[in-house]
């Protein structure tokens, strides 16, 4: 930990299933700050739009339910944030098959990403943050001190999903791994609202071959160095 870091924020962008989370997680453990990946906001939303069984093809009654949702942020473990919908904890709950599907659908809608960006405006005012998404250095945080883009290739993101899969239990398919991934990283290369694409001050880091501590590594020193 760090005490004396002048940087308050890091932003930590990239495709689906490139790390950002572990990263994120180790990074800012070693730097004394909080964590927090943007995808369990999209995550948790979508849940409650299935729960509720609204149409997640209509754009006015998502971004109305987007509206009228109650987000919290509740610090747990390590500096982590848990997501509360209307008070109610759903950690449990993001990572069932139907939300896997659907949540593309869902975050693409420019009402429902506008509520969640002004909610993760709103968290990274509390303190020092390592923030993960698609979008936080180019849409959600622009004036974060270092903005890091990770990259790798399709099939290393498709291996380490299978790992990370098998690792909970569950049954799983490689090759459905990897169609779904290239499907997602055209949808979220391409879509009109807040396209994935590295900041243009954004450092961009292939974590093909690198182990989850060279990659804390590198941004642990960037970091250090901004201050030297």
């Amino acid at each position: 930990m760090i005490d004396n870091l002048k940087l308050k924020l890091i932003t930590l962008d990239g495709p689906v299933a490139v790390g950002k989370s572990s990263v994120g997680q180790l990074l800012a453990k070693r730097l004394g700050f909080s964590f927090f990946d943007t995808g369990l906001m999209y995550r948790a939303f979508t849940w409650k739009v299935l729960r509720l069984n609204v149409c997640h093809d209509s754009e006015e009654e998502l971004s109305h339910l987007a509206n009228i949702t109650k987000f919290d942020f509740v610090p747990c473990q390590e500096g982590f944030f848990s997501v509360l919908l209307d008070g109610e904890d759903v950690s449990s709950k993001l990572f069932y098959p139907e939300i896997e599907e659907k949540v593309f659908v869902v975050s693409k809608v420019a009402g429902v990403r506008q509520v969640m960006v002004s909610e993760q405006r709103k968290l990274a005012r509390q303190g020092r943050l390592v923030m993960a998404g698609r979008d936080i250095g180019t849409v959600v945080l622009p004036w974060a001190e270092l903005k890091i883009f990770l990259t790798a290739s399709v099939k290393e993101r498709a291996e380490r999903r299978y790992k990370e899969l098998l690792g909970r239990e569950k049954k799983v398919d490689y090759s459905i791994i990897l169609a779904n991934l290239k499907e997602r990283d055209e949808n979220d290369s391409h879509r009109g609202i807040s396209p994935l694409k590295p900041d243009a001050h954004a450092i961009i880091i292939d974590t093909d071959g690198l182990a989850l501590k060279q990659v804390v590594d590198k941004i642990y020193n960037l970091a250090v160095g901004l201050d030297s």
